[in-house]
Parts: structure tokens; sequence; C-alpha cells
């Protein structure tokens, strides 16, 4: 038997609890792809799609379409984040840095 590096523990598929990216499927431009993100980003997804009277597929194509070099995937969550930091910025919130309790 070698003594080569411990094994690293299998992760159970089964039980969705053990991994924190779920994995949707999703028709970008007429063509089915799975995209796994977190469970916060796809509520996120879902709210902003509702927002601008949308649906997620239609909203995902979109950003697809945008996209530069990155993976959809990471264009999806820059998305995200322009969007809620776009809204922060019109409601007048302070930058993070700015922001009591936060450092810079």
């Amino acid at each position: 038997m070698s003594q080569g590096l411990p094994r690293r523990p299998r992760r159970n598929h089964e039980n969705p609890a053990s991994s924190s990216l779920v994995i949707h499927n999703i028709v970008v431009a007429g063509h089915r792809t799975s995209v796994r993100l977190e469970p916060v980003m796809w509520e996120a997804l879902q709210d902003i799609a509702q927002r601008q009277h949308t649906s997620v597929h239609d909203l995902v194509t979109e950003i697809d379409r945008r996209r530069t070099a990155s993976s959809l995937t990471a264009a999806i969550r820059v998305f995200i984040v322009d969007f809620y930091r776009a809204a922060a910025l019109q409601r007048g919130s302070l930058p993070a840095a700015e922001h009591p309790g936060w450092r810079a």
C-alpha cells in the first residue's frame, strides 16, 4: 500500500447542503446550459429579473451577450454586484469606505 497524500473526503452529492453552489439549467440565446451559483446569487438574479419584468433566461441571455472574456458565471456575479451598486448609489448610500464600522 502506498504512503501518498491523504485523501480528501468524497463530497456527498445527494445532500444539497454539502455544496454551497446550486446548479440551474438556463436557456441562453436558445441553447440550454448549466450555471453554478450560490443560493443568494440565484435569489438576487430572480429579484433583478422580476424588477426588470423579464425572465431569468432572458436576463442571462443579455448578460451573456454583453460579456467580454469572463466566464458566464463570473459575468452574472459582476452584473449582480453592478446592479445593486448602482441602486445603492441612486439612493445616496455611503460608499463602503465611509460606512460606519467598515474599514477601507
